[in-house]
């Protein structure tokens, strides 16, 4: 039997090496496969590239079928910033991809799905919270706590597909909420902290000064963010766990970084690195209006998959470096 791994991407690669460093038979599934990007995490005969496309349920069944797949790993997803320049292209693939992927598992009776969520789903919650680490089901109002991205969206609705899959269907459904993730690799790249380490490395690089002028690489209060490889682990866990009652799991660190915190870690090793902000921070990362002071709960990842993240904030930053071009 095979396990499909939909997007081969960062966190997509990355699960497809741990699987197969174990034995398993892994497909990676993507609409634009990158080679040389992919083998630089992955090389091993027992991970297989298909391209394709999530929407494309017909495709999706005959791949499953023919190579043999009882479990999924759903990472293919547009990110915020690619929503923003084409919102149509991120609802069809994030939603509409996923529900395709919930068909397909009910169809085929697949063993487990792992569904890739995010924790921007609560982010509009968090003007409103008062507590230690914020959890997975803090009550929240479904008017004045709705996304404030379509990308957040996408995510609630994919959730909540999963959700009722798993409620109504019986499907075995894990959804994970990762926290900002950070990693490097020579792959194509959308995410926000991924932006703001590369401007800072390349003006670091040259001797220059980074300017920071895109409003949504810089903010106020702080925010969470996960290594890559800590979300590759947690996919294995999720994909492993015996009894995940819960079903859904933020995967973090646990902590919140500040802007100044990247600036640091960026000065370590290269510690004449000046920067100048061109824009005034205005509310929370990455544009979400509300300024973020409480990390979430990871406890029940830690309870329920036998999952802790192993990378900090210094450790993910040098493997960026490493792995950028």
């Amino acid at each position: 039997m095979a396990i499909l791994i939909t997007g081969a991407g960062l966190i997509g690669c990355h699960t497809a090496r741990l699987l197969a460093e174990r034995g398993e038979r892994v497909v990676l599934y993507d609409a634009c496969p990158i080679p040389g990007a992919i083998a630089s995490i992955v090389d091993d005969s027992r991970a297989s590239v298909v391209t394709g496309d999530v929407t494309d349920l017909d495709h999706l069944a005959r791949v499953a079928e023919q190579e043999g797949v009882d479990r999924v790993v759903h990472t293919a997803a547009l990110l915020s910033n690619a929503i923003r320049r084409s919102p149509l292209d991120g609802i069809r693939v994030n939603v509409m991809g996923t529900a395709n992927i919930l068909e397909l598992a009910r169809r085929l009776a697949f063993k487990r799905v792992v569904l890739a969520s995010s924790t921007t789903v609560h982010y509009p919650a968090f003007g409103d919270f008062a507590g230690p680490a914020f959890p997975e089901d803090y009550p929240m109002r479904m008017l004045a706590h709705r996304p404030a991205l379509i990308y957040a969206g996408t995510k609630v609705a994919a959730e909540y597909f999963g959700l009722l899959y798993r409620d109504l269907y019986a499907l075995d459904v894990v959804a994970l909420r990762y926290a900002a993730v950070l990693g490097g690799w020579s792959g194509p790249g959308t995410s926000v902290p991924g932006k703001l380490l590369a401007t800072l490395l390349e003006a670091a690089r040259a001797g220059r000064e980074a300017v920071i002028d895109d409003p949504l690489l810089v903010w106020e209060g702080g925010d969470e963010f996960v290594d890559a490889r800590d979300c590759a682990r947690a996919n294995v866990a999720a994909l492993d766990a015996r009894e995940p009652a819960q079903g859904v799991y933020t995967i973090g660190s646990g902590a919140l970084h500040r802007f100044d915190d990247f600036v640091d870690a960026v000065r370590a090793a290269h510690p004449g690195l000046r920067v100048r902000l061109a824009v005034t921070p205005k509310g929370g990362f990455a544009g979400f209006p509300h300024i973020r002071h409480t990390p979430s709960d990871i406890s029940a990842a830690r309870r329920e998959l036998g999952w802790a993240p192993s990378h900090a904030l210094a450790d993910s930053v040098r493997h960026f470096f490493e792995h950028m071009p």
